[in-house]
């Protein structure tokens, strides 16, 4: 997947919480299966050969940039062939000067499963954006953004003292975090003030892992060939035409929303553009923080005792056997071989 997603996270973005009722217990649902991994893990194109395998397969992308149009070459789009070939949802759905939020994802991604299962087909989620995921196969409640309380809110300098306003507004949300974690006090008060509903009423949080209608399957890879693949894509991605895309997007009047503009490898040929780094220099930088987005999602993914691994030694494509019984194993529909 492209070196890209919410890394770090936009300053703050919604914290979901699975809803009260758990998901159905049991096996998966219809066939459905998520496939996730660090960026450049091979997931796309292990994704791509399963839907060749299988024709009654649609991709639901889950990537936090994908859902931007003109934002291509950087974000390692699926051709237009590709995308003839196999369906794919929740790519090109929104404009690079838009906020893209969470709560839009979970929604359109959900009314595109539920359009899939009215085909009879199978849902394929791929994707490294670990929030995203969690919102579609958890069923997330999303908690609604509360700008002016927020403001408010980090006016206290003092993250100990909103801890205890939240103990005294909300003790359960309290106790599941620790005092000193700002974001996550200022989230759950927002949340709780904004809203007027107790930020621990959204469910029983991101620790919790509840049985899922989705069979979950992850890509591994050794970090140092995953820090080769990095590289090796965004060499690809500059004989391609990435500074042109990103100087056109740069120079679009209508400018760019704060999650678009925070997107890996276009921020620092951003900051290449406006002066600020050379061109080697922005592609080191680019390269190092996507490195390190990957050890970030190695470690979300690694939470999840849901997720069935699949270890490569330096080729993914060795996985697509594995990935074939995989499908087997969410039962479901048969599909149609192809």
């Amino acid at each position: 997947m492209p070196p890209t997603g919410p890394s770090p996270p936009p300053a703050s973005p919604p914290t979901p919480t699975p809803p009260s009722s758990p998901s159905p217990a049991g096996p998966p649902g219809p066939g459905h299966l998520a496939l996730v991994g660090t960026t450049a893990s091979g997931k796309s194109w292990l994704a791509l050969e399963l839907a060749r395998h299988d024709r009654s397969i649609e991709i639901v992308t889950v990537d936090s940039m994908q859902v931007y149009r003109g934002m291509d070459v950087g974000t390692a789009k699926p051709s237009a062939a590709e995308r003839a070939e196999v369906p794919h949802h929740l790519i090109d759905v929104a404009d690079p000067w838009e906020d893209y939020t969470l709560a839009r994802f979970a929604a359109e991604a959900r009314r595109a499963v539920a359009a899939i299962e009215g085909r009879s087909h199978r849902a394929l989620l791929v994707g490294g954006t670990g929030l995203y995921l969690r919102a579609v196969v958890d069923d997330l409640a999303v908690p609604g953004r509360y700008p002016e309380t927020r403001a408010e809110i980090e006016a206290e300098p003092d993250t100990i003292a909103l801890h205890h306003r939240l103990a005294a507004l909300d003790p359960v949300a309290a106790g599941r975090m620790e005092p000193t974690n700002r974001r996550r006090v200022l989230r759950a008060l927002e949340v709780t003030v904004g809203s007027g509903r107790p930020f621990s009423s959204y469910g029983p949080g991101l620790d919790t892992y509840p049985p899922s209608r989705f069979h979950l399957v992850g890509v591994t890879l050794p970090h140092e060939v995953v820090a080769a693949r990095i590289e090796a894509r965004y060499r690809r991605q500059m004989a391609d035409g990435f500074v042109d895309e990103a100087r056109r997007l740069l120079e679009d009047p209508r400018g760019l929303s704060r999650t678009a503009g925070q997107a890996l490898g276009y921020r620092e040929l951003y900051d290449h553009l406006r002066g600020e780094l050379d061109l080697d220099e922005a592609l080191e930088l680019a390269m190092r923080r996507t490195r390190r987005f990957a050890r970030r999602q190695r470690s979300w993914f690694r939470r999840d005792p849901r997720i069935r691994w699949l270890a490569a030694l330096d080729d993914p494509r060795t996985l697509l056997p594995g990935l074939v019984a995989e499908l087997a194993a969410a039962g479901g529909a048969p599909g149609r071989a192809g």
